[in-house]
């Protein structure tokens, strides 16, 4: 596509309009009949990557071309998480009310209809006024898509449900007119008086329309993560102007700026600090719970949250081009790039609707021929409009939604939150399970695991000085140190002179001792004597990638406090779970590899370099994941994180901590509330189930349709039966999709012998 003489430009833009998934195919087709384009369009998050030469279109050629189709369209830098939300929302309100209106309407149309106790003189012109606003307003966004694809000459199954919901409509209107269908029957159901079939008619829409609103629903958390990523970053910032702190927003923080960053406070740009020592929990980007000691001359990212000591940041990128942004980006990038779910219904559509229709006309055309003179034109509308009616998808219009639904139930039982069928269809190949470290693996807590004395130095001694200095202290490995003091001996002493040194530890006076916790560099600076002993037991757990400590007193080192973030009670377990699937687990962290390995080996993932992927920051995540998936593997990705959620989108499957972050949770497309890594493999094999159901389902449906519409068409079947045959097929998918609900498993192995 690209040549010497143009560029090529990347545009996304947000679509408004797609009832269904052949939609969004329409669209990618009129944008990639431009030249020079090639687009990819997603009915899941609405919206079109277009890469497109520069010197033959640009962005109004390609909004107005969407316009043109009868969609709507804007780029994306025009709209706001705020603006598709309310969107969103707006057709989520719109399909509800028409399915309540339609419903309440729909119901005693149906049974007066069905039960024939219940009928009375004249009940049908009853059911006439009842049945005019459903079909009509109710039914319109059917009506609406099925005249904006014949404009451009589509098929979808919208096509054939408005056709069977006008044609089951203007037969009973015919026959309640001109008919003479307000004759009495008797029991059988057989008069010489044509039958009405407003109920079909009815029945058809409210079906339809609780299948789009709840697709719509599920749809409607698709661009939660990036209005979650947006909400961390700084609203505002204080910078140096003239001498003078100014409080300006952040997104006009500007190159050179001169950023006042006090404790608690977001840093809201990438820059380097001037001036100032401090502490920053920078674990929203790397995932990882110790914090970061900055100074003078450190580098220093926006979004990240300054813990202790006032700091001066000159700022070095902002907008577009800091970390944050990028992080935004590839969430959208992976959101965007994941290709679109292929709906079964509407791959079929392009062949199934054409075939319908064409069969409906055939068997009019043949009836008028060949049948009774005085009644072959009723004769011939009957049979045609009996094609029509038993051809309505209303079985496979609940195909999906009423599994999902059952199944979303079914998991919500467990602990487990489905957003929707893609995910389900995603699960089927899955055969690799990616793990993030701190949070899901592990607990993402410091915490003390071990404490090494000294000879002749007791553990007790070295808690009582250590838990009481560190108790003074708001760093979490002090907090640790300070939690299992207190949980071991209960009250702790009090601390006098106490003094905080940036990246080195801790000094101050317990019980008249003049004692410090920290590293090598303190006790090098304090001239403090560091045994052989020490030194190599610092090391050794330095080495195991652990956190470790020094702890001195009497102007020696006494011990070693090593501090880990420990694996969560069930890890292990929940690897073994996978494994017994036949899924492979990987361990992708932004740690060191020694704590990698270290927490891999507790858990039972192999240690290679294979399945042990550690340093990397989000950006190199996604690449990961994108590796494995371009070697042919099915990846689904478990994280809890912000650093996680760009990874999360990217993967086949995303799989979320319940604990962790909403931006992770509404990235992914699985979360597991109690954070309980043993539902991962409930979670895989509850939604191979439900995905199975939803396929048996959809072939019934189908089926059904194959082996009814030649009976119909040869007049086996009139208008009245092909109903309740269609009734049946509906009823036989519900009943289907029930027995997730009922099948007698147990949490921890639902669902185990339906994938077998």
């Amino acid at each position: 596509m690209s040549t010497d003489e143009s560029v090529v430009n990347q545009l996304d833009l947000s679509i408004s309009g797609m009832s269904c998934n052949a939609c969004a195919m329409s669209i990618e087709k009129g944008l990639n009949g431009l030249p020079g384009v090639e687009a990819i369009v997603n009915f899941a998050t609405e919206s079109a990557r277009i890469a497109f030469d520069s010197t033959s279109a640009d962005a109004a050629t390609f909004i107005s071309t969407i316009e043109g189709l009868g969609y709507s369209a804007r780029t994306l830098e025009e709209t706001t998480p705020d603006m598709l939300d309310a969107e969103v929302r707006e057709r989520v309100a719109m399909l509800k009310t028409r399915l309540i209106v339609t419903a309440v309407l729909a119901v005693p149309v149906v049974v007066v209809s069905m039960v024939m106790a219940l009928q009375f003189t004249n009940w049908q012109w009853y059911a006439l006024a009842l049945s005019a606003p459903v079909v009509t307003w109710g039914a319109w966004p059917f009506h609406r898509a099925a005249l904006m694809n014949a404009q451009h000459r589509n098929t979808t199954m919208d096509t054939l449900i408005s056709l069977g919901i006008v044609a089951a409509t203007g037969w009973s209107v015919w026959a309640l007119l001109w008919g003479g269908a307000t004759e009495i029957h008797d029991m059988s159901g057989m008069s010489s008086a044509p039958h009405v079939y407003f109920e079909v008619a009815v029945a058809v829409t409210v079906f339809l329309l609780a299948g789009r609103f709840f697709e719509a629903r599920a749809k409607r958390r698709a661009g939660d993560a990036l209005r979650a990523l947006l909400a961390l970053g700084a609203r505002s910032a204080t910078v140096l102007r003239d001498g003078e702190e100014v409080v300006i927003e952040a997104a006009l923080v500007t190159v050179g700026d001169l950023i006042v960053v006090r404790p608690g406070e977001i840093i809201a740009a990438d820059g380097i600090v001037q001036e100032g020592e401090s502490t920053i929990d920078a674990s929203m980007l790397t995932g990882e719970s110790v914090p970061v000691d900055v100074a003078t001359g450190s580098k220093v990212t926006g979004t990240t949250v300054n813990l202790s000591g006032r700091l001066i940041v000159k700022a070095r990128r902002v907008g577009a081009d800091s970390t944050f942004a990028q992080m935004t980006k590839l969430v959208r990038d992976a959101q965007s790039t994941k290709a679109p779910v292929q709906r079964l219904a509407d791959r079929v559509s392009s062949v199934f609707v054409p075939t319908v229709i064409a069969i409906s006309l055939l068997t009019f055309a043949g009836w008028y021929i060949v049948g009774d003179n005085v009644d072959r034109v009723a004769d011939a509308f009957t049979a045609a409009v009996a094609v029509l009616i038993i051809a309505c998808p209303c079985a496979l219009g609940l195909a999906t939604p009423t599994a999902l639904m059952v199944g979303s139930g079914r998991a919500a039982q467990m602990g487990i939150v489905i957003k929707g069928v893609d995910v389900l269809q995603s699960t089927r190949r899955i055969d690799t399970v990616v793990f993030d470290k701190t949070g899901t693996i592990t607990t993402g807590v410091m915490q003390l695991v071990d404490v090494i004395c000294a000879s002749g130095v007791e553990r007790s001694e070295i808690l009582g000085y250590a838990g009481a200095l560190e108790h003074a202290s708001e760093h979490p490995v002090a907090k640790a140190i300070a939690l299992a003091a207190r949980t071991e001996l209960g009250s702790l002493a009090a601390v006098g002179h106490f003094e905080s040194i940036a990246g080195m530890g801790t000094v101050g006076v317990v019980n008249g001792k003049r004692v410090m916790v920290g590293g090598e560099p303190l006790f090098e600076k304090q001239l403090t004597i560091v045994s052989k002993e020490m030194r190599e037991a610092l090391h050794s757990a330095r080495n195991s990638g652990n956190t470790a400590v020094l702890v001195a007193y009497d102007g020696a080192a006494k011990g070693v406090c090593v501090i880990a973030d420990q694996p969560k009670q069930h890890s292990a377990e929940a690897i073994s779970d996978l494994r017994n699937l036949g899924l492979r687990s990987v361990l992708l962290t932004g740690d060191n590899r020694a704590t990698a390995v270290a927490v891999a080996e507790l858990v039972g993932i192999d240690t290679d370099e294979q399945h042990v992927i550690a340093g990397v920051l989000p950006a190199e995540k996604v690449r990961v994941v994108a590796d494995l998936q371009q070697r042919g593997y099915a990846v689904a990705m478990v994280g809890d994180g912000v650093n996680d959620a760009a990874a999360l989108a990217q993967a086949d499957v995303g799989i979320a901590m319940g604990t962790g972050t909403d931006v992770a949770m509404n990235a992914s497309d699985l979360t597991i509330v109690s954070g309980d890594l043993r539902l991962v493999s409930d979670a895989i094999l509850l939604s191979r189930a439900t995905l199975r159901t939803i396929s048996a389902n959809v072939f019934w449906a189908f089926a059904y349709n194959a082996a009814a519409i030649p009976l119909a068409a040869l007049g086996y079947m009139n208008p009245m039966w092909a109903g309740l045959a269609m009734a049946f097929s509906s009823v036989f998918v519900v009943t289907n999709s029930l027995r997730l609900r009922t099948a007698k498993l147990t949490p921890r192995t639902a669902f185990v012998h339906a994938t077998r």
